[in-house]
């Protein structure tokens, strides 16, 4: 499935084989993800969310996982 997005890397990623990544790309209602090994898996969410992990991670305030 090809998409429409202009996607992103890191530039800590190698550009050669083997250097599978998580790439971005966003438009104006949401910012998609997409490991640049399996590019037709795509996952989609609105800007929020995101924002408030990264903000969780810079101020490390990420919560632990709970136990089921």
């Amino acid at each position: 499935m090809s998409t429409p997005y202009t996607w992103q890397k890191s530039s800590f990623s190698g550009g050669g084989e083997g250097n599978a990544c998580v790439e971005l790309a966003s438009t104006a209602a949401a910012l998609h993800l997409r490991e640049s090994d399996d590019p037709g898996v795509v996952l989609s969410t609105t800007p929020a969310p995101v924002d408030h992990l990264l903000r969780a991670i810079r101020t490390g305030t990420v919560a632990a996982p709970r136990r089921r």
